[in-house]
C-alpha cells in the first residue's frame, strides 16, 4: 500500500500523446498551433513531483504557449529518432533543448532502451573485450553499469566516457541539423557537492557534459542559457513537491518547485524575445 507525502496529494500528470509518437508526455495535451515554444529534455523538463514545471512557469509569466514535451530519462537520441517530435519543433517558433547526460544513449559500447533511455540493454562486442572481467547481465540501470566500470578499471571507463561524450556532440549535432527552427541550448547545472556514496562515483546531472561540448554546438544555436540553481533552492529540498512514501528518496534527488522557479526565470527573456 502507498501513501501520500503528508498534505499533499498525488499529481496527475494528465499522459497524453502527440502524433504518431509511442512517447507519453505531461499533459493537457495542445494544439501545436504556432505561436509556441516547444521544451525538449529529461526529468528535469517534464518535472517529475512538482506541479509547476518550468515550461508552465514560463508561460503564466510570458503569456506565451509552451509544450512540454520533456520525458523521463531522456537522452538526445529519444527526440532524434522521433519525427513527431521533429514536426513539433519545426512548427514552433523556438525549441528550448535541455542539455541531458551523455549516459542515456546509445554508442558504441553499449544500447539504451529507444523510450526508456536510462534503461540498460545491452554491451557491444568492443565493450565485452575492453571489459573482459564484467557480467554485463546484471545490470539494467546506465548509471550502476558505468559505477561499476569505473571500479573495476578507471583507465578503461575513462575511454568509455570519451566515446559518450562524443556520441553526445554527434547526437546533439544531428538534432540541431533536424530540426527546421530556432533552437536554445538550457544546461542546468547541479553543482552540488555531494559525497561518492550518493552519487554513483561518477558526477552530477547532466553527466559529461562540459563546456567544450556545448561550444561545439554554439554555432547552431539561437542561444545558450545556463543556471546554476542556487543553493537556496536546491536545500529547499522536496518542499511543495509531491510524492509518495515509496517515491520519497527519488524526490529528494529531484529539482523542486524553488529549482523549477529559477530556471523558468533564466528562461523568460529567450521564450519572449522568440515566440511571436
Amino acid at each position: 500500500m502507498t501513501y501520500e507525502h503528508p498534505g499533499l496529494s498525488a499529481l496527475e500528470y494528465l499522459h497524453c500523446r502527440y502524433g504518431k509518437s509511442r512517447l507519453l508526455f505531461r499533459g493537457p495535451k495542445r494544439k501545436l498551433e504556432s505561436p509556441y515554444a516547444a521544451f525538449f529534455g529529461g526529468t528535469e523538463t517534464y518535472g517529475k513531483f512538482v506541479e509547476k514545471p518550468f515550461p508552465f512557469l514560463i508561460e503564466e509569466e510570458t503569456g506565451k504557449k509552451c509544450v512540454n514535451f520533456g520525458c523521463l530519462n531522456a537522452g538526445a537520441g529519444l527526440y532524434v529518432n522521433d519525427p513527431t517530435l521533429m514536426d513539433a519543433a519545426a512548427r514552433a517558433d523556438v525549441t528550448v533543448v535541455q542539455a541531458m547526460g551523455a549516459q542515456n544513449m546509445s554508442n558504441r559500447f553499449y544500447a539504451v532502451h529507444p523510450r526508456r533511455n536510462d534503461r540498460f540493454l545491452r554491451a557491444s562486442s568492443l565493450m565485452k573485450t575492453l571489459f573482459r572481467e564484467v557480467d554485463f547481465t546484471e545490470f539494467s540501470f546506465t548509471r550502476h553499469m558505468l559505477a561499476t566500470l569505473r571500479r573495476v578499471s578507471e583507465e578503461k571507463y575513462a575511454v568509455v566516457v570519451d566515446e559518450l561524450k562524443a556520441a553526445w556532440v554527434a547526437r546533439m549535432l544531428t538534432m540541431l541539423d533536424t530540426i527546421e527552427g530556432k533552437v536554445v541550448l538550457l544546461w542546468v547545472r547541479d553543482e552540488r557537492e555531494r559525497d561518492d556514496d550518493t552519487n554513483d562515483c561518477l558526477g552530477n546531472e547532466p553527466l559529461f557534459i562540459d563546456e567544450d561540448m556545448v561550444a561545439t554546438l554554439r554555432p547552431h544555436l539561437a542561444g545558450i542559457v545556463q543556471i546554476a540553481p542556487s543553493a537556496e533552492a536546491w536545500g529547499a529540498g522536496t518542499k511543495g513537491m509531491h510524492y509518495s512514501e515509496l517515491e520519497a528518496p527519488a524526490a529528494a534527488e529531484m529539482p523542486g518547485p524553488r529549482v523549477h522557479q529559477e530556471i523558468a526565470k533564466s528562461l523568460v527573456a529567450a521564450v519572449q524575445r522568440h515566440v511571436s
